[in-house]
């Protein structure tokens, strides 16, 4: 007697999908992919989804659904945006090119609406009026997507000894002091400044540039 097959659920979609992307990236994402890990047909997937989008939502919902929400603090609420935004850019880059996912996207899952509800929390908390709050929100959103997607697309590209126009610090140094000087002052004297630092120290700057340009509410 053969053995009874495992029934479709939105968790096994799930989990099939994160199979895809961690072990083959994000682009080879497909409903047929996921149905394919499954041993069913695509069309098997419908009864749980309606398109791919459905399957954004689910991948980033999972995710989220790691990431710890502290209780807001108005004496520490920068500090703990940057943490909960550091566990998100993490949960990112463990899966290349996922943050492609959230980009553009409206999110329905209830993980996904938990750590917004989160962070919007911990804005509010710090003073922050409610327009300027969801704002920046979306606009921090949009930058950890980006960065992460960056830093996935970077990594691939490393892996594939034939693309040496991915440069190393010091190729990239070199390259820049040896612009022509008429043209290219400021970036020949300031080669070493513009490429300071690491992905990392440029995460915590960006996302300080906008969270020090808010300001509470006064009263």
């Amino acid at each position: 007697m053969a053995p009874r097959k495992k029934p479709i659920t939105v968790e096994r979609i799930t989990d099939a999908a994160l199979e895809v992307v961690a072990t083959e990236g994000y682009d080879a994402l497909t409903i047929r992919r996921v149905a394919a890990v499954l041993g069913i047909g695509p069309s098997s997937l419908y009864a749980h989804i309606v398109n791919k989008d459905d399957i954004d939502d689910l991948l980033i919902g999972r995710l989220y659904a790691e990431v710890v929400l502290p209780e807001p603090d108005p004496t520490a609420w920068r500090q703990q945006l940057l943490a909960v935004y550091t566990q998100i850019r993490d949960l990112y880059l463990d899966y290349p090119g996922i943050s492609r996912a959230a980009l553009a996207a409206v999110p329905t899952n209830l993980e996904t609406l938990r750590v917004g509800e989160g962070i919007l929390a911990i804005l509010l908390a710090g003073g922050v009026d409610p327009k300027t709050a969801g704002w920046t929100r979306d606009a921090l959103s949009l930058y950890v997507s980006a960065f992460a997607l960056e830093q996935s697309l970077v990594r691939q590209r490393r892996r594939h000894q034939d693309q040496d126009w991915v440069l190393s610090h010091e190729e990239l140094l070199d390259r820049f002091t040896a612009l022509p000087a008429d043209q290219f002052p400021q970036t020949r004297r300031h080669a070493a400044a513009l490429i300071s630092g690491t992905a990392h120290d440029r995460f915590e700057f960006a996302l300080g540039l906008l969270m020090d340009n808010l300001r509470p509410e006064s009263g």
